[in-house]
């Protein structure tokens, strides 16, 4: 099966293994590189091979050391362009090729956000991190960028001296750099074949401390105080998933905490997750992040999506894993009142969306289709509950997790499909194939909207927060006094994302309603950041004026696309802030991460260049 994001043929070619050599500069926002590629052939008399680029500068190709004429084919607007490189002789199956490129990136790779000092929370000096999932590697490395690929490497960075390099690999240590006494050369090991995607680069100022026998965490010196606190529970989470789903394969499990334009909650590259700094609630109420992507050490990361179309793989299995994580730690109540909220989340993208928008089904048509613009949480949410409803269907969490486990073992270190993903629940549950086949396999799979089925969900949790929301929802002008601030109190900070949740679901309260919140609960300084960026939706959505400000303060002080695009969207449906939120992005847009800003762009009718 071809695959739309990708130029290369996985179907010819194969890579094995890369080498890379990085030169890091900042004053040009350059990396200066070369790669070696170990290819294999897969059949007989290939005379091509195609390699997905964008935005790259490709300077020399060897094959086997014999210099190799190359082409830069037809530029397409979100692939990039395909490297067709022609080989000095023609192969037969099974032949193994080193290919050599020396090639420079472009200070616009989208992989690629450089900071300046100011940018960060030391101020001294400039910071670089990668972000390649979904299809951003070929801006930093010529490649198969497909996930159906996956290849060990090795990797050496030379970086200025006075900065620590990153990445998603274990540390073969350092030397001083040949060439350049100002600088140090970063060496990098990973021995379990990924695909392109989880390729990432970190240089910056930044220290480590252990937090446990495998894991440590790395931030900016600011923040390490704070990070270490918050993900203190690390490996109990780690412990948790191997008690689940089988032994931990990467060796390392260390976090690396980002500056606050990285555009994502998490990214699991292997033995270096990055995170978010706005999950530093301060109470580890929001460290199940970490629960997510250290379940993806098995789901993602062993067991691949094959295409980015199956997305869904990677995502709701995960998400099916890091709700059992969170069963584990708090209890069978809270894992069912996280799987409530995340049906509310998927009814907020469809909602997003519309219900029968294609990119709401659970495997999506992406021909012709940019994956960074699918993106939602309709691969995770929709995803899941699938995942549950079968757990439901048949016999419960443990038999389920059963499933869960073979499916790893029988897929680890391989690329599949949903179809791959069926075959083997109906092998594994023969015995049942007769409820199997009642599914709607259709209505889950190919149909927009909302899933066929709402699975079953224990509510203990949640009725409080439902409770609350109705009262509000009911309330009139004269029954707003009936509110106080012990409403709140009785809530985990948990329920209280429910609360707002449920609230954005429903028509827009009036302003009376929104002032009145605020005197009570005084939502204005809660420091949570999913609480902050619930209640801001619901007072931009009632049209109370006096939160433009602190709404669109959220939107630049962090660049989590799951918070700045959806306020950016809400401030510019408000008449009153559409020039404002416009002219805020527009003084803001240079300091985002390249992908969040395009995608910003798009959001406000902004001209993308």
């Amino acid at each position: 099966m071809a695959d739309p994001s990708s130029f290369a043929s996985p179907d010819q070619f194969i890579t094995k293994h890369l080498n890379l050599k990085f030169n890091v500069d900042f004053g040009s926002r350059v990396i200066r590189a070369s790669a070696s590629l170990t290819v294999r052939s897969l059949q007989d008399a290939l005379t091509q091979l195609v390699l997905d680029t964008k935005d790259l500068t490709i300077k020399s190709v060897v094959v086997n050391g014999q210099k190799a004429t190359f082409v830069l084919g037809q530029s397409h607007s979100f692939k990039g362009t395909p490297l067709e490189i022609t080989l000095p002789f023609p192969l037969t199956r099974g032949q193994e090729i080193i290919v050599g490129i020396c090639y420079e990136t472009s200070p616009k790779s989208s992989a690629l956000q450089w900071l300046t000092p100011e940018q960060t929370a030391g101020k001294k000096h400039p910071y670089l991190f990668s972000q390649c999932q979904a299809t951003h590697c070929r801006t930093i490395v010529p490649c198969q960028d497909a996930p159906s690929v996956k290849f060990t490497y090795y990797c050496q960075v030379s970086i200025p001296k006075e900065l620590v390099a990153l990445m998603s690999a274990i540390n073969d240590g350092d030397i001083p750099d040949p060439e350049d006494c100002k600088r140090k050369i970063y060496r990098f090991r990973q021995n379990v074949p990924i695909p392109s995607y989880l390729i990432a680069l970190v240089v910056g100022a930044v220290e480590g401390r252990k937090l446990g026998p495998r894991t440590v965490v790395w931030t900016e010196k600011e923040l390490m105080d704070a990070s270490a606190y918050e993900f203190a529970e690390t490996e109990k989470m780690l412990k948790h998933a191997e008690d689940l789903v089988g032994p931990y394969v990467w060796e390392r499990y260390d976090l690396l905490i980002l500056p606050p334009s990285f555009p994502y909650g998490g990214m699991e590259n292997p033995c270096l997750t990055f995170v978010t700094p706005t999950v530093l609630a301060g109470d580890r109420s929001l460290a199940s992040v970490i629960a997510h992507e250290i379940s993806h050490s098995w789901t993602g990361n062993l067991v691949t999506n094959k295409t980015w179309e199956h997305f869904w793989l990677n995502e709701g299995h995960t998400v099916y894993l890091e709700r059992r994580i969170d069963g584990l730690l708090y209890g069978e109540k809270f894992r069912q009142f996280k799987a409530v909220g995340g049906w509310k989340e998927l009814q907020n993208s469809v909602n997003t969306f519309g219900a029968t928008n294609p990119l709401t089904n659970l495997v999506p048509n992406l021909h012709e289709v940019d994956v960074d613009a699918a993106f939602s949480s309709v691969p995770y949410e929709k995803g899941f509950a699938l995942l549950f409803y079968l757990e439901q269907l048949l016999g419960g969490p443990d038999i389920f997790l059963g499933f869960l486990k073979s499916y790893i073992q029988m897929f680890a270190y391989k690329s599949v499909v949903t179809e791959d993903w069926k075959k083997f629940l109906y092998t594994y549950f023969k015995d049942q194939a007769d409820i199997l086949d009642k599914v709607d396999w259709n209505g889950w799979m190919y149909t927009p909207g909302m899933p066929p089925v709402k699975p079953k969900y224990d509510m203990t949790l949640a009725d409080a927060c439902i409770a609350l929301s109705k009262k509000w929802v009911q309330a009139k002008e004269s029954d707003l006094n009936s509110f106080s601030d012990s409403d709140l109190k009785q809530l985990s900070s948990h329920q209280q994302i429910e609360f707002l949740t449920i609230l954005l679901l429903e028509e827009p309260l009036p302003v009376s309603h929104v002032k009145r919140m605020q005197e009570v609960y005084n939502l204005n300084e809660v420091k949570n950041s999913e609480i902050r960026f619930r209640w801001l939706r619901l007072c931009i959505r009632a049209k109370w004026d006096e939160v433009i400000p602190l709404a669109l303060k959220m939107a630049t002080e962090q660049g989590r696309m799951k918070f700045t695009r959806p306020l950016y969207r809400d401030l510019y449906n408000l008449d009153k802030a559409r020039d404002q939120a416009v002219s805020t992005f527009l003084q803001n847009r240079s300091s985002m991460h390249p992908v969040t800003a395009m995608l910003v762009a798009k959001d406000l009718n902004v001209d993308a260049s």
